[in-house]
């Protein structure tokens, strides 16, 4: 098993959004980053855990805990010109662009912010601090453990 952070902004889609789609969970999509899409399409497997993290918002930070239910596969915004995620260089015979499916497990009772993660001598190596812009990123078990010590505080 491994371990991700997803981020979001809450006003596309937030921890909430991903709660009321229940059991069958939300394709991960519009991912337009080589580097993220190349975890999603390589790396993340279905049982994999994923903390979610809000971005571009008042409360910036880690809000909840999702699982992966199905493996990567392609997105089809990619060729749906009325899509923002469209993308005219994306051919069908040779997808550039995939998603992966996830389900909501768990919100947390506390945002970890950001300044916290900052401040935490085990979390402080994470993409989150050494390279914020990408969307999808690996954490280690130890990172993933110390997170939910953090919600538990």
């Amino acid at each position: 098993m491994q371990y991700w952070i997803f981020k979001t902004e809450p006003s596309e889609f937030s921890i909430e959004d991903l709660k009321s789609k229940g059991k069958s969970g939300e394709e991960w999509n519009g991912i337009r980053n080589f580097q993220a899409r190349n975890f999603l399409r390589d790396k993340v497997k279905s049982g994999d855990q994923v903390l979610i993290y809000h971005s571009s918002c008042k409360e910036i930070g880690v809000v909840g805990l999702a699982e992966v239910i199905k493996e990567a596969f392609i997105d089809k915004l990619a060729f749906d010109s009325n899509s923002k995620y469209y993308d005219e260089k994306s051919d069908p015979e040779k997808p550039r662009w995939y998603s992966v499916q996830i389900r909501w497990v768990k919100t947390f009772d506390k945002t970890i912010s950001l300044q916290q993660i900052k401040n935490d001598n085990n979390l402080k190596e994470t993409f989150l601090v050494k390279r914020s812009r990408l969307s999808v990123g690996e954490i280690n078990q130890k990172q993933f453990e110390r997170f939910l010590k953090f919600n538990s505080l």
